[in-house]
């Protein structure tokens, strides 16, 4: 009997175990990395189970990317109600590898693929060049491999903002960047920086910082004239 539940407690504990992994996955590289250089993540094929977290961990040096969740039809394509991370620009690495830019991602549904990319167009179209990814493709089903292909072959890649909320996978948190080394962009109609550059509207200053005439501040300003319009109703009642 007690065999029985020694045999039972450790069946359980690996049950937990097999559905709360860990996976780290390098968002970029160097020129001179294997297998597509600057544009990639790393793995760019992952497997995980509901409640797992996958780490996006901004590696590459220069680099400005974003994690950004699509479809197998439009690999380069924001899927509706998908997630995005936003992009980040990696200033500078650390000595170490540690205190570097990260997002943490939670599956919530392992029953479906999840297709992401990277959507920053400078200095070309990282998408296209071969930064996309997916977790938990299905066998016998639609590839990695037609799904890099298909990004291969577009002319242009969308830039609109998503949530953190994605479908099958989701973030309770913008991306955890040291202003020090990295600088976080936010915004429907951010222009993201390209390495080693600046562009218009795109937002200065440290972290967590949206760029002018985003999501952000579109919403701020609604709000604005929401009381402001409330005010004046008020006001007319009154007289």
């Amino acid at each position: 009997m007690r065999f029985g539940s020694v045999l039972a407690t450790l069946a359980a504990a690996a049950v937990v175990s097999a559905q709360n992994q860990s996976v780290t996955v390098n968002v970029g590289a160097e020129a001179n990395t294997p297998n597509g250089g600057v544009y990639q993540f790393i793995p760019n094929q992952i497997t995980a189970t509901n409640g797992s977290t996958i780490t996006f961990k901004f590696t590459g040096i220069p680099g400005n990317h974003s994690i950004t969740q699509s479809t197998f039809a439009s690999p380069c394509t924001g899927a509706p109600g998908g997630f995005d991370s936003g992009w980040v620009e990696l200033l500078k690495n650390t000595t170490d590898g540690t205190g570097l830019p990260e997002w943490n991602l939670t599956i919530t549904n392992d029953q479906t693929p999840i297709w992401f990319f990277c959507k920053q167009v400078l200095p070309q179209l990282h998408c296209a060049s071969g930064m996309v990814g997916v977790i938990n493709v299905k066998p016998g089903a639609n590839s990695f491999a037609a799904f890099q292909a298909a990004a291969a072959k577009v002319a242009s890649v969308d830039q609109s903002q998503g949530g953190l909320v994605g479908n099958g996978a989701s973030a309770s948190a913008q991306p955890l960047v040291p202003s020090e080394v990295a600088t976080l962009f936010l915004g429907a109609s951010a222009s993201a920086t390209a390495p080693g550059s600046s562009a218009s509207g795109s937002a200065p200053g440290g972290s967590n910082t949206p760029a002018p005439g985003g999501a952000v501040a579109l919403g701020f300003n609604f709000n604005l004239l929401v009381i402001l319009g409330g005010a004046i109703i008020g006001a007319t009642m009154v007289l």
